[in-house]
């Protein structure tokens, strides 16, 4: 895995939806890379710096089903701002690898295919909160709405109630978000939403089958991610 180090000063994001499995394969890639020598600043959205933490927990929080979706993407862009400014961008200029666990690729599924705040709007605002720091490659992880019901509500999942999954996965479900993601209309148009983004943007994004074995996801990830960022190497 000595090509791994091509990727210093890159910007890779794993995203998909919840229950796609992008976590635990994140955390695979940055025990590689750390293996390889190569340095990761690893990140996950909402959060990533105290303030972004902070921003977290209101946007999870059950007492705030009121929050209007313009409101939850403009606090999901506020969070973003600061992980931007305060741990990517610095990064990057360091050299180091940054991996993060989502990032604009998540609002525009989630708060726009699915929720239907306009897309211009969200790149907009986008625009503004990274100031144009955006990833050198988005790892889609593709999973059909079936599968991921299966995942988060059957036996194999064993999600404990607020506290995540076995298999490391923040299970977002159990929090403010599920009555919305718990609903099979929305998981499709969030799917669709991802998939949409990829078509749009062919040299950003790359779609993987996260729906066969982990270890199969896995060389799909390694071969991808090397094929896009490293093909030399």
């Amino acid at each position: 895995m000595g090509w791994l180090r091509a990727l210093e000063g890159r910007f890779i994001v794993f995203d998909g939806p919840d229950g796609s499995g992008k976590s635990t394969q994140l955390a695979r890639f940055v025990a590689a890379c750390a293996s390889a020598g190569v340095e990761v600043c690893e990140v996950r959205e909402p959060g990533g710096t105290a303030i972004g933490e902070r921003v977290r927990a209101i946007l999870l929080d059950r007492h705030h089903e009121g929050m209007s979706l313009r409101c939850e993407m403009l606090l999901y862009m506020a969070s973003r701002a600061q992980l931007v400014e305060e741990r990517i961008r610095p990064a990057l200029a360091a050299g180091r690898l940054v991996l993060a666990d989502r990032f604009v690729s998540s609002t525009l599924a989630y708060q726009g295919t699915a929720g239907g705040l306009s897309l211009e709007d969200i790149h907009a605002v986008a625009g503004i909160a990274t100031g144009g720091t955006m990833p050198d490659l988005t790892v889609v992880f593709d999973v059909d709405p079936q599968t991921i019901i299966q995942r988060t509500r059957g036996e194999d999942s064993r999600v404990v109630r607020g506290r995540g999954s076995v298999a490391g996965m923040k299970d977002l479900f159990s929090d403010r978000m599920e009555d919305k993601s718990a609903d099979a209309e929305f998981r499709a148009k969030v799917r669709r939403g991802y998939l949409d983004q990829a078509a749009a943007q062919p040299d950003r994004y790359a779609v993987v089958d996260a729906t066969k074995p982990p270890e199969e996801v896995w060389e799909q990830v390694v071969k991808t991610v090397r094929a896009r960022l490293a093909p030399g190497a």
